[in-house]
């Protein structure tokens, strides 16, 4: 079939319908048959297969892992051996074999050319169709393209071309056929929801542990950023005069505000790829756009702690906040909460928003909001007016900066200066024992150290459900574009 008409006129759209993409578009009406035979909607994408004009593709893998985790995604019962088998013959009808293990590459670093790019595409297509590569269709003998021997070609032109006149003989020759092949619909035996996922984390983690320097970054940007901390700090003192509570104030403010913005920049640099690529083999049929996304929060939150855990280390015992083991337990919790909310904030709004910058600047504004509402740290939240105390329940920063603040300063003890110190200078020192300032600044913060601990840890769940409704209302509006 050849699809011909000027820029704007529809073909894209025609394609899309054709191949079930346009499932919630409430002006598509008409019929669709192959081989005489009438097709429902829902077996559209069962029997096309459709090759977009953008190739999305992971840049770190290599040519035959990108088509061996497509195949995995399309089949299920089917072993190792199969799938390698099945990987090679595609690459050796599309000539890929001799760049198998190449790697695909991007705009950044060299990888494969564009043809091969298109040829990969195209593979990947091929993979979902059931029928076995080697065989040969004996009622199709006349093929005019070796490479889509084993899927319905349709070919969008702007003008009369050689492709067009070609496919309106074999159009022609078709019609004297007295049986008519039957319709090659593609395997039904794909993998279940967990295989799904499990298979998206593994193409995941194999396409970024090729990145040598990304993991380096995602593992030491936390620390590198505590290395500015300590060096401006040096050590944290208990005399009222040099700064004792002021400086334990500053460090907990950077705490709880600067690990978001870490994640929030992990997000943006690595997830828009992975949704590009789940928005195209969504359409496929291949999986659902949330099952990449929880792929994904499953890959980053390893590298999470562990970033976390280096700089928590270092900054604790460094700067010396109270030498305690469980307390630095706590302090890294408290830590790792707001590095994780910040990314997983950020793929809620990757969802429905499409351009990163966007989504990077709106992240900037609400953690700079929450940490301006929640901390209590600049002004306390006592002293709010009504509204914006009412807004600070709704922010992760208020129970973070609590928890900071009982875990370092109960039980601490403060000096004022020497014993030859002056009334005057003496009367200033308005603290002796950590505890009053905890009590003035988060009057019964105490007595909620538990349930500031379960608030805080409830936005980790609530905001993957967030995230995943986001992607199902990403799903909408696709469909609608």
């Amino acid at each position: 079939m050849g699809i011909l008409g000027n820029s704007g006129s529809g073909k894209t759209t025609l394609l899309d319908a054709v191949s079930g993409r346009l499932e919630h578009k409430d002006n598509f009406f008409g019929e669709v048959y192959v081989n005489g035979c009438q097709l429902k909607k829902e077996q559209f994408k069962d029997c096309f297969s459709y090759v977009p004009q953008n190739d999305t593709l992971l840049s770190f893998l290599t040519i035959q892992e990108s088509l061996t985790y497509t195949a995995l995604l399309a089949r299920q019962k089917c072993s190792s051996n199969f799938i390698k088998k099945k990987v090679d013959a595609v690459m050796a009808e599309l000539s890929l074999s001799h760049i198998a293990d190449k790697i695909i590459g991007s705009r950044i670093f060299v990888g494969i050319s564009g043809g091969e790019r298109r040829r990969v595409s195209i593979a990947a297509q091929l993979l979902q169709d059931p029928m076995d590569l080697t065989s040969v269709d004996t009622r199709c003998k006349e093929r005019e393209l070796e490479t889509y021997s084993r899927v319905q070609i349709i070919v969008s032109a702007y003008k009369n071309s050689e492709i067009f006149s070609k496919v309106l003989a074999a159009i022609e020759r078709t019609k004297c056929m007295k049986e008519l092949p039957p319709i090659p619909f593609k395997s039904k035996d794909s993998p279940t929801a967990f295989s799904k996922l499990w298979i998206l984390l593994r193409r995941i983690t194999r396409n970024f542990s090729k990145d040598k320097m990304g993991i380096i970054m995602r593992l030491f940007q936390n620390l590198l950023y505590g290395l500015f901390v300590a060096f401006f700090l040096l050590r944290l003192r208990n005399d009222l005069l040099k700064g004792a509570v002021q400086d334990r104030v500053g460090l907990i403010y950077q705490c709880v505000s600067a690990p978001p913005y870490t994640g929030m920049l992990n997000a943006v640099a690595l997830f828009p790829p992975l949704r590009a690529i789940s928005d195209q083999e969504s359409k496929d049929g291949l999986y659902q756009k949330w099952q990449m996304l929880v792929a994904y929060i499953l890959h980053f939150l390893p590298f999470s702690i562990i970033s976390v855990a280096i700089f928590s280390a270092f900054i604790y015992w460094t700067v010396g906040l109270y030498p305690d083991a469980s307390r630095f337990g706590c302090f890294f919790a408290v830590v790792l909460a707001c590095h994780t909310v910040g990314e997983l904030l950020t793929l809620v709004l990757l969802g429905v928003v499409q351009n990163p910058n966007i989504v990077q600047s709106g992240v900037v504004l609400l953690n700079s909001a929450g940490v301006i509402v929640g901390t209590g740290l600049l002004r306390t939240i006592e002293e709010m007016p009504t509204p914006f105390k009412v807004l600070s329940y709704l922010t992760f920063q208020k129970y973070s900066s609590e928890i900071l603040v009982v875990n370092e300063f109960y039980g601490l003890n403060f000096t004022c200066g020497g014993p030859n110190i002056s009334t005057a200078v003496s009367s200033a020192c308005v603290f002796s024992h950590g505890v009053q300032f905890i009590e003035k600044t988060f009057p019964g913060a105490m007595s909620r150290f538990t349930m500031d601990f379960l608030l805080l840890y409830a936005f980790l769940p609530g905001l993957v459900i967030i995230a995943i409704v986001s992607f199902k209302i990403r799903d909408i509006i696709i469909s609608r574009q």
